[in-house]
Parts: structure tokens; C-alpha cells; sequence
């Protein structure tokens, strides 16, 4: 039996729109779906480039957060 694909839909809003909620989901399904393919898929390279938009988007808010608060 072939295995699923595996991938991380896209969200409904661009990631800065995101809920906190709906940012820390996307980022639990992109990083499933870089553990489960190959390092050399092409959908690799793609998946790690979203990821770290996630990335960048959680440390912009808790920075935003952190300065908002001193």
C-alpha cells in the first residue's frame, strides 16, 4: 500500500492575518510534513521556506509583545 503524501495546507489568510492558534497549527503541519519526506524532495526546499516565514512571523509578535510590555 502506497503511503499518503504528505503536505501542509495552506492557510486561508496570508501569515501576518493568522490567529495565534491558526499560526502555531500551520507551523505543527509544516514541521510534520519536512520529518516525513525525504531531505531530497523538491517540496523540501518549499516546505523549509514557509516554515521559516512561520518562524519569523512568532518572533515578530513576541518581540512586538516583549516591547509593548516595557
Amino acid at each position: 500500500m502506497p503511503a499518503e503524501p504528505v503536505t501542509a495546507s495552506e492557510p486561508s489568510h496570508p501569515i501576518h492575518a493568522l490567529t495565534t492558534y491558526e499560526i502555531a497549527r500551520y507551523r505543527r503541519e509544516l514541521e510534520h510534513a519536512i520529518k516525513k519526506i525525504s531531505a531530497d524532495a523538491p517540496v523540501q526546499a518549499d516546505l523549509k521556506r514557509k516554515l521559516d516565514e512561520v518562524l519569523a512571523e512568532q518572533a515578530e509578535r513576541v518581540r512586538i509583545t516583549t516591547r509593548a510590555h516595557t
